[in-house]
């Protein structure tokens, strides 16, 4: 299935129905009283996060979604029928952003999480609701209020603990197939890894984490070189990122350290927050390396490249190191706490507490 992380839709949820004028008109009842009924509620749209959904490609197409209108009011105090409501089906991990006003309306981070989107029209009141004692024929009612509509655009943002950045073929596949069930495509080419992969390393009978693969990074990727930086969104949820670095390319004129600076600009040109993150190193591809050489070979690269971060020298095509770092990465992860959710709360201005009104039923 092509993999599908982003998608604009339209919604519109439904109209009320309208109120009625109606009088009650029986056999020796020729001056009946009002019996206009209520027009019914508008359908709502809502959104929810399925966990056997992986991508949005549902929304590639299909881009407008439309709730039931009410149905007007009857005669004989009958109420009309509410709108159907819409559910729409989205990945976990999805965010929903207005596009107008780009604030965003919800971020599904949790299976079966539920959220209203666009709220139903209130039906218009019938001429019952209008009777007094000094108005007995009353001949108003009230049409029935639009249902909201909007613009939005839908992100898919996978959940993961960890992150791999790199240039293209530093090893970030084979080190996740190294160290989990993950299965991504691995080559001797450039860009083999076109869309996230995710995969759930187990450290122990009861603990794990997942790690994201992206496709890799090069110099320019903020200015679209590349694959460009569209991919660094689904890195946003991440704990703590590893850099991997491939510190034996076969390019002669290739450097490491100029190379691994890259990659580090061009995350704080694509998100400051993100740049801020807890950063380890991974020295990758030591098996091609002379085993008496691969200290000095460390020393080298770190003293050039100037970070203190932990940094690890690993070998993912044989496995060599993998198991030491996915163990002090599960320490890692047991003491930071939980990242706190994203702000949807503006959701709220959008849907402001309403009680029914009295006497009306959709």
């Amino acid at each position: 299935m092509k993999f599908i992380d982003e998608a604009k839709i339209y919604i519109a949820a439904g109209d009320g129905g309208n109120g009625i004028v109606s009088f009650r008109r029986e056999k020796y009842e020729p001056e009946g009283g009002p019996n206009g009924g209520d027009g019914g509620r508008g359908g709502s749209v809502y959104v929810v996060a399925d966990r056997n959904l992986n991508t949005l490609i549902e929304y590639r197409y299909t881009r407008k979604f439309l709730a039931g209108r009410g149905e007007n009011g009857g005669s004989s105090d009958c109420y009309g029928k509410g709108g159907d409501d819409i559910t729409l089906h989205v990945p976990v991990g999805t965010v929903i952003t207005d596009e107008n006003t780009q604030a965003i309306v919800a971020d599904l981070d949790t299976d079966g999480k539920k959220v209203l989107i666009a709220r139903g029209g209130k039906g218009g009141l019938g001429n019952i609701h209008f009777k007094s004692s000094t108005n007995r024929a009353p001949r108003q009612c009230t049409r029935g209020e639009p249902g909201e509509e909007r613009d939005l655009r839908l992100e898919l943002r996978v959940l993961a603990d960890v992150g791999l950045l790199g240039l293209p073929n530093a090893g970030k596949s084979s080190f996740i197939r190294s160290v989990s069930a993950a299965r991504p495509k691995v080559a001797d080419y450039p860009f083999t890894t076109m869309h996230p992969n995710l995969g759930v390393v187990r450290t122990s009978e009861n603990k794990s984490f997942v790690i994201a693969d992206i496709p890799g990074l090069i110099e320019g990727a903020a200015d679209g070189a590349g694959l460009g930086i569209r991919f660094l969104k689904h890195l946003a949820r991440t704990r703590i990122l590893l850099h991997i670095v491939d510190i034996a390319p076969l390019d002669p004129d290739a450097d490491p350290v100029a190379d691994a600076h890259a990659i580090v600009g061009e995350l704080e040109k694509y998100s400051p927050e993100l740049a801020a993150k807890p950063r380890w190193l991974v020295l990758n591809k030591l098996d091609l390396i002379p085993e008496e050489e691969r200290a000095e070979r460390i020393r080298a690269f770190l003293d050039a490249y100037g970070s203190d971060a932990p940094h690890f020298g690993i070998s993912a095509i044989n496995g060599d190191g993998c198991r030491k770092l996915t163990y002090a990465l599960q320490d890692a992860l047991d003491a930071l706490a939980p990242l706190p959710p994203v702000d949807d709360t503006a959701a709220d201005a959008f849907f402001p507490d309403d009680p029914e009104t009295d006497g009306q039923h959709s």
